[in-house]
C-alpha cells in the first residue's frame, strides 16, 4: 500500500475500524495453533457446557465448552482460519472466472457475447442457495467442494461488471489505435482492457468475501459445508441449535466472529470503492 493510500485510509475512520477488525481476525486465525488452549476436537464429556470463565480440573475455559465438553475459543479460532480461507479462496476463483469470462464476452460481443451472458442468465435464474444445496447434497460435504461451489456459482457478477467496462474500453482510441496498429487481442485485453478494470473487479472481491463467509456458514449450518467434526462458524452455530435457551455463550461468540469478519470486509470494502473510484475521493 502506497502513501497516497495510507493517507486516504487515516481520513476514513471507518476503514481504519475495518482494517483492525480483519487484522485482528486475520492474525488470530493465523495463530490459531498457538493461541487455541486445547485442541478443537478433543472431547471432555465431564467438562460439557461450562459456562465461560470456568476453571475445571486446573484448565480454564474462557468461552465455556459445548455439548461435548470442546474448548469454545479454541474451537472458534480454528474456525476462523476455516472461514476465512473458504471465503478469500472460493472469491479468487470467482473473480479470476468471470473477470476472464467479462473481458472476451465485451471485446467480442456478437455470437460470443450473447452465448456467455445467456449463460449466465440462466445461472441466475436458479436460486443461490437452492442451487448450492443441489449441488453440495451431489457431491457431499468437504473442502474443496464448498469452495468450488461458492466460486464457481459467483463468477456471474464479476462476468457483468467487467464485461460493462469492456465495452466502454473497447471503443477509447488508443485501443482503437492498438489494432490498427496490428496488437493481438490477447495482447489488447491484457494490456489495455485489464488494467481499466480490475480495480472494479477488486472492489467487487471484496464485498464478495462477506457474502461468500456468510453462505460459508449457511451451509454448514444446514449440515452441507466443510464437513462433520471440522469446526467452522456455521457448524458451530448449528450444533448449538438445542442448546441455545441454556448455553448462550455455543451461538454468541460464533455469531461475532461472524458479524465481525463481514462488517469489517464492508467498511475496508467502501474504503476501496471510494479510493479507486476518482470522482468519489
Amino acid at each position: 500500500m502506497d502513501a497516497r493510500a495510507l493517507r486516504h485510509l487515516r481520513r476514513s475512520p471507518g476503514a481504519v475500524v475495518g482494517a483492525c477488525l480483519l487484522a485482528a481476525v486475520g492474525g488470530a486465525a493465523v495463530a490459531a495453533p498457538w493461541l487455541a488452549p486445547q485442541p478443537p476436537a478433543l472431547v471432555r464429556v465431564q467438562d460439557r457446557l461450562l459456562a465461560p470463565l470456568t476453571v475445571h480440573d486446573g484448565t480454564r475455559h474462557w468461552l465455556g465448552t459445548d455439548a461435548l465438553g470442546r474448548d469454545v475459543l479454541s474451537r472458534l479460532l480454528v474456525g476462523a482460519r476455516i472461514s476465512l480461507f473458504v471465503g478469500l479462496t472460493a472469491v479468487a476463483i470467482g473473480g479470476i472466472v468471470g473477470t476472464a469470462v467479462g473481458l472476451i464476452s465485451g471485446y467480442y460481443g456478437s455470437a460470443v457475447d450473447r452465448v456467455m451472458m445467456r449463460f449466465g442468465d440462466m445461472q441466475l435464474a436458479f436460486p443461490f442457495v437452492l442451487l448450492a444445496l443441489a449441488v453440495m447434497a451431489v457431491l457431499g460435504p468437504g473442502l474443496g467442494n464448498i469452495i468450488g461451489v461458492l466460486g464457481l456459482t459467483s463468477w456471474v457478477t464479476y462476468a457483468r461488471v467487467v464485461r460493462s467496462e469492456v465495452l466502454s474500453v473497447r471503443e477509447r482510441e488508443y485501443v482503437q489505435s492498438a489494432r490498427a496498429m496490428g496488437a493481438s487481442a490477447a495482447r489488447i485485453l491484457l494490456v489495455h482492457a485489464l488494467p481499466n478494470v480490475v480495480g472494479t473487479a477488486i472492489v467487487v472481491a471484496t464485498f464478495s468475501v462477506a457474502s461468500t463467509i456468510l453462505a460459508e456458514a449457511g451451509l454448514s449450518f444446514l449440515g452441507l459445508g466443510v464437513g462433520t467434526g471440522t469446526p467452522t462458524w456455521g457448524a458451530m452455530l448449528a450444533d448449538a441449535r438445542e442448546y441455545m435457551t441454556e448455553a448462550w455463550w455455543l451461538t454468541t461468540f460464533p455469531g461475532l466472529g461472524i458479524l465481525v469478519t463481514v462488517l469489517g470486509v464492508n467498511l475496508v470494502g467502501d474504503w476501496l470503492r471510494d479510493y479507486l473510484d476518482p470522482r468519489l475521493r
